[in-house]
């Protein structure tokens, strides 16, 4: 989090947390417990097909208040992770010759 916008959930890692880095286990956020479960859901009830969004919303909505805030620091996050990987794939196609 930013200094704008401190974490109010941050608190210093305890032992749990140390082990858990330490041997590199994933942190399954609630937003991405709650996307998986929409996931499965749309897959069974729409089996011709749906828009991701449809999966993001359900989520979305499923979460507690309180959890809201981290989800949307986790979904700008992953858009900005997106777009950084976008500008550099286009940076290494055009540095090798690509579009013109």
């Amino acid at each position: 989090m930013s200094h704008i916008m401190p974490d109010p959930g941050f608190e210093t890692p305890d032992e749990f947390d140390v082990l858990m880095s330490q041997n590199q286990v994933g942190y399954v956020t609630p937003f991405q417990s709650l996307f998986d479960e929409a996931e499965e859901l749309l897959r069974a009830t729409c089996p011709d097909g749906f828009e991701v969004e449809e999966i993001g919303r359900l989520a979305f909505e499923a979460l507690p208040e309180a959890e809201k805030a981290a989800a949307l620091d986790e979904l700008f996050y992953a858009y900005w992770s997106g777009l950084m990987n976008d500008r550099e794939a286009l940076a290494r196609y055009e540095s090798q010759g690509g579009a013109r």
